[in-house]
């Protein structure tokens, strides 16, 4: 299994580094902006009276964006679940089913390794890989925040990372989970996708729209802090998602080691009444072929 995961990690490692390089120099960027909103808050605060409060609503509680929390919250983190979700949900969706979609994850078994191995080594480079990418991103941060006067230490400015990790682990496992069921890897990518954007969505109207504060409850982004984790994270939400992305990475090692693996291409819906008979490997009771 080690030698799995660095492999998975070492094939990773121009992620890590293309999108913790950009998002730490977006973000060293944006903390600039802090000394320049902080001298001219009368103006800023004009302005964004003009825009609507359903407008608004989607990059968190503009109210507080003159905090240090709310500051990083509405320019940085209250839309950073979407754009590194991207991220989370092709590389969870790819994990195994690249490989099946390619004509490789038959060879792969074909060698003395075991499916669990194979499915603990992947899916920790991604966690790993997941983390380094935050890690980069936060050291950005906090070199920026030597030339700046925003008042937050690095434990603090760690805190938003924490929430946005457990985030993108919830969605990366949902897609991993999604491409152990749907019959390709697009189709998880797109479905995970579809969730995560729904889930942004309502987690953003609910804030001015009673109604909908309801269904918000069954939403992962209505326990995302973002940049509000400055001034402390909550632990049971932090929990709640970590819980559940667990949860999603058990059922997909579940299935995983009980599905039949295509010899390559784009398969069928993996349902009794659906599965096509042809081009499918089928799996022994140790899991191997």
């Amino acid at each position: 299994m080690i030698t799995i995961f660095r492999y998975a990690l070492a094939r990773a490692r121009g992620q890590i580094l293309g999108w913790g390089i950009a998002l730490a120099l977006y973000g060293m960027y944006l903390v600039s902006f802090w000394d320049t909103m902080a001298a001219n808050r009368e103006e800023v605060q004009r302005l964004l009276e003009i825009y609507p409060r359903e407008l608004m609503a989607f990059f968190g509680d503009v109210n507080e964006m003159f905090t240090p929390g709310g500051f990083l919250d509405v320019y940085f983190f209250s839309y950073m679940s979407l754009v590194v979700g991207i991220y989370a949900i092709l590389t969870g969706s790819g994990l195994l089913a690249a490989d099946e979609e390619n004509g490789q994850l038959d060879l792969i078994l074909a060698h003395p390794i075991s499916r669990t191995a194979l499915f603990l080594g992947r899916l920790l480079a991604f966690v790993a890989a997941t983390a380094a990418i935050l890690a980069i991103t936060w050291l950005g941060f906090l070199i920026a925040t030597g030339w700046s006067s925003l008042p937050v230490g690095w434990g603090e400015m760690a805190l938003p990372f924490f929430s946005l990790g457990a985030v993108l682990l919830l969605f990366g496992t949902l897609a991993l989970l999604l491409s152990m069921f749907l019959p390709s890897r697009r189709l998880a990518a797109m479905t995970a996708g579809l969730l995560l954007v729904a889930s942004f969505f309502i987690t953003s109207l609910a804030r001015v729209d009673e109604g909908l504060k309801a269904v918000a409850r069954f939403s992962p982004l209505n326990y995302y802090q973002g940049g509000e984790a400055i001034n402390g994270l909550r632990l049971g939400w932090f929990a709640g998602l970590l819980v559940a992305a667990i949860l999603f990475a058990g059922l997909a090692w579940w299935k995983f080691l009980r599905r039949e693996i295509r010899v390559g291409g784009e398969g069928s819906w993996q349902l009794p009444f659906l599965r096509r008979k042809a081009g499918l490997v089928r799996p022994t009771a140790s899991g191997r072929e």
